[in-house]
């Protein structure tokens, strides 16, 4: 399945780092456990790694924006508070939070040099994928938590019904993970989606024919990562500016939506002034964009179990 711009969709005026990827910016890593089983399981988890090294001890800088808050993001409250995150960063669905809670716990206290730490602000995001997914199973375990942080590597990074995007839908088509990035004069830029929300679908500012208005609830989470050392308050603002992207792209911002952004640094030095950051903002808003295209693109057809109403379902992927 094509990416966007295997399809000549360039969104933006910034070009992409190599990989066109989250994974573009520093020694970022990204792991999954996809699970499809049976009938009735389409779920996993995905991990973002800052750095390979111990991310409660050298703690990235980070800020958290919220423009729905009809979600459940683990640890929000201390990121705000202080300006930081100190696990991996781990995404699933709704119900599986606490375990994810659990397994970044685990990992981090076996960290070495963390032998004494007696407090941890685990960071989850979610989305629910009870459409697709017999969500009140008890997957993923605590265990293929853990899988997902281990097997987290950097360079490309798998896409579409993978991970914690295996059981999401957008617009009324299988939605799941995406992710792109922009080279910004020295800095790079990325940014890595859980797609699972709804509205109308534009493709660069265009409605598409045949993808009618559908599904306006759902949820999304963006994870940014760049190399410019901005302040944990200039990141705030840089998740923040992500929204356009969805905006873009066609969202309802609806009441049942989750809307989360969490942008971290990985950049050392002197952190950058207000007046360097308006590129950086422009380029998340076409980072996201482009995320959420490829989230659509590389998913593909599925069917699966509704948990809500106790039925198969199935969902259609995006074909431009």
């Amino acid at each position: 399945m094509p990416r966007a711009r295997d399809l000549g969709l360039a969104i933006g005026r910034f070009p992409p780092g190599p990989l066109n990827a989250i994974t573009d910016v520093g020694q970022v890593a990204v792991g999954h456990v996809t699970l499809i089983e049976g009938d009735r399981t389409r779920t996993g988890v995905t991990a973002i790694l800052p750095h390979p090294g111990n991310v409660f001890a050298d703690r990235p800088r980070a800020g958290l924006s919220v423009l729905n808050g009809f979600g459940k993001f683990a640890g929000a409250t201390q990121v705000q508070e202080l300006g930081e995150i100190e696990t991996p960063i781990l995404l699933t669905n709704t119900l599986a939070v606490g375990r994810a809670v659990e397994a970044l716990v685990r990992y981090t206290l076996a960290q070495p040099g963390n032998g004494h730490v007696t407090s941890i602000n685990a960071v989850v995001g979610e989305t629910n994928d009870g459409r697709l997914n017999d969500i009140r199973a008890a997957r993923p375990t605590v265990a293929e938590m853990l899988a997902a942080l281990a097997n987290a590597r950097p360079g490309p990074v798998a896409e579409g019904a993978v991970g914690a995007g295996t059981g999401t839908i957008s617009f009324g088509l299988k939605g799941g993970i995406g992710t792109a990035s922009r080279r910004v004069g020295d800095y790079m830029l990325g940014v890595l989606v859980q797609s699972n929300f709804g509205g109308t679908l534009r493709v660069d500012g265009r409605p598409v024919a045949g993808v009618p208005e559908a599904d306006a609830d759902g949820s999304i989470v963006l994870v940014i990562a760049t190399d410019a050392p901005l302040s944990s308050r200039n990141l705030t603002r840089l998740a923040t500016r992500s929204f356009a992207g969805l905006a873009r792209i066609g969202s309802s911002l609806s009441n049942g939506s989750g809307d989360y952004a969490l942008a971290f640094s990985v950049g050392p030095g002197e952190v950058l002034g207000n007046d360097a950051c308006s590129p950086l903002f422009e380029a998340v808003i076409e980072a996201a964009e482009e995320a959420i295209l490829n989230a659509l693109l590389m998913a593909g057809d599925m069917e699966g179990y509704d948990a809500r109403h106790d039925r198969p379902y199935r969902v259609a992927g995006l074909v431009l």
